[in-house]
């Protein structure tokens, strides 16, 4: 499912605009991403939550060459899955 569908299902679902729907949906992206940006967590209970983890400076090797190369740290969003996303996966 991408980004289309998803505003389909949803507009269909609610029964509102899709335009009204892709407004929804894009705020909530925005304001997922601002929020990881000042380093806070995102909690959606029941689904999930959204942080950003260090990853630390590691030593690669370049897969054409062998060549090792120095990978910087940076930082990464992740997503956890809450229980019931995970139960109703699993089912």
């Amino acid at each position: 499912m991408n980004k289309a569908d998803l505003i389909d299902a949803i507009a269909k679902d609610v029964s509102i605009a899709k335009s009204a729907t892709a407004n929804v949906i894009d705020s909530f992206i925005e304001t997922v991403k601002r929020s990881l940006k000042k380093g806070e967590k995102v909690t959606l209970m029941g689904f999930g939550s959204w942080e950003v983890r260090e990853r630390a400076a590691r030593v690669g090797r370049n897969p054409q060459t062998g060549k090792e190369i120095k990978i910087k740290a940076k930082k990464v969003p992740k997503f956890n899955p809450g229980k019931e996303l995970k139960e109703a996966v699993a089912k």
